[in-house]
């Protein structure tokens, strides 16, 4: 019966562990998007200035 506890426990301990990881991942996942975007913005005026005029 000690053992169905300890299975238990540590399945909620890997669980956790997940969680911990996959938070993690999102945030660095955002701080990434965060930073594209950024670099996008700056380097528009500079990709405006190399296409050739419409007309």
């Amino acid at each position: 019966m000690t053992w169905i506890f300890l299975a238990a426990g540590l399945g909620a301990a890997g669980a956790a562990v997940l969680a911990v990881s996959g938070a993690r991942v999102i945030t660095a996942a955002r701080t990434l998007n965060r930073e594209v975007a950024t670099a996008q913005a700056q380097m528009e005026p500079r990709r405006a200035r190399l296409r050739p005029p419409e007309g």
